[in-house]
């Protein structure tokens, strides 16, 4: 199976469990892979026979952009659903990253890998 992805996508969302994190939108940073055969497009080079990889990263910014979870585990689950589910993609997998989330620690978050590759 072949891997179709979008590394470093930033996007602002209310993310966290306290009172301010209520309040002021934090950056996400998505890195993530889809699985997907990619033979016919490149036999017909047409895009109709691909994952459109723009069509998947407006979607996760709206849908990102638009939510209110308290937890990166519950925002990554929804995420990898969604593209899963809109898509028809076999197999994601999602690496969350909440920047400066620890003092200390530069990268903080979590990878969940959904479906069969």
């Amino acid at each position: 199976m072949d891997i179709i992805f979008l590394g470093g996508l930033k996007i602002d969302t209310i993310i966290g469990i306290y009172d301010w994190e209520r309040e002021t939108k934090q950056t996400v940073i998505l890195d993530i892979e889809m699985a997907h055969d990619i033979k016919k497009a490149a036999a017909t080079d047409d895009i109709e026979d691909t994952l459109d990889y723009k069509a998947v990263s407006q979607h996760v910014i709206t849908f990102v952009a638009q939510s209110e979870y308290f937890l990166v585990e519950k925002l990554a689950e929804e995420i990898n659903s969604t593209i899963r589910k809109e898509f028809n993609v076999p197999w994601v997998k999602l690496t969350l990253n909440k920047k400066g989330a620890i003092s200390g620690a530069s990268d903080v978050g979590i990878i969940i890998e959904r479906g069969t590759k």
